[in-house]
């Protein structure tokens, strides 16, 4: 009986060990030298934007989040053209730095996944972005200058640090004069901008 006990008591041990071991977490954060700033929209890099929407936001939405077990950073933003009294489009950032649980599993559930859960949107893998990166994006003009949507989404996670860059459009409330940059254009912008913005919030 003391044996079966022992031997009870062992194996409970290594099946807890390899619960901390393969469960994802850490004695220590995989946060590869970022920092989450007070700011993000002063922060963040969307230059590869501001050709197309000269206007500056001059009252952006800005939040930040500083705890034991997440750092957060996020901004919204209206993108306004040349001459325009309302926002054209609209564009978020938000990076997260997640400081007692590895992100990659959910990271990857989300966003891989995306087009099985939201309908009508494409999901494309980016390579040369973090540890991994995903491209959603979804365009309902059907070729329209005046009607549907367009938007798109890069989410990227490097080590237990996650960034989002969104950008939306209805086009509808578009300048009727001026036509809204191509989705193709868009997702080119994004992928730009989120490398600068993740090069500029290393330590």
């Amino acid at each position: 009986m003391l044996w079966a006990a022992v031997g009870a008591v062992v194996a409970s041990a290594a099946w807890a060990a390899g619960v901390l071991l393969v469960g994802g977490r850490s004695d220590s954060a995989d946060l590869r030298g970022y920092s989450a700033p007070s700011n993000m929209c002063s922060s963040g890099d969307y230059s590869s934007f501001k050709d197309e929407y000269t206007q500056n936001d001059s009252s952006p939405t800005r939040t930040s989040l500083k705890d034991a077990a997440l750092d957060e950073s996020y901004c919204s933003l209206g993108l306004k053209k040349a001459g325009s009294s309302y926002a054209d489009a609209y564009l978020t950032m938000q990076l997260d730095l997640h400081k007692k649980t590895d992100p990659a599993p959910e990271f990857t559930a989300t966003w891989k996944n995306y087009g099985d859960s939201h309908t009508g949107y494409d999901v494309d893998p980016v390579e040369g972005i973090g540890d991994e990166a995903y491209l959603v994006s979804q365009d309902t003009s059907n070729g329209s200058s005046s009607s549907g949507s367009r938007y798109a989404t890069l989410a990227v996670r490097d080590g237990w640090v996650t960034y989002t860059m969104s950008y939306s459009v209805y086009l509808t409330s578009y300048d009727e004069d001026k036509d809204p940059p191509a989705l193709t254009d868009v997702t080119d912008w994004l992928k730009t901008d989120a490398k600068a913005t993740l090069r500029q919030l290393k330590d």
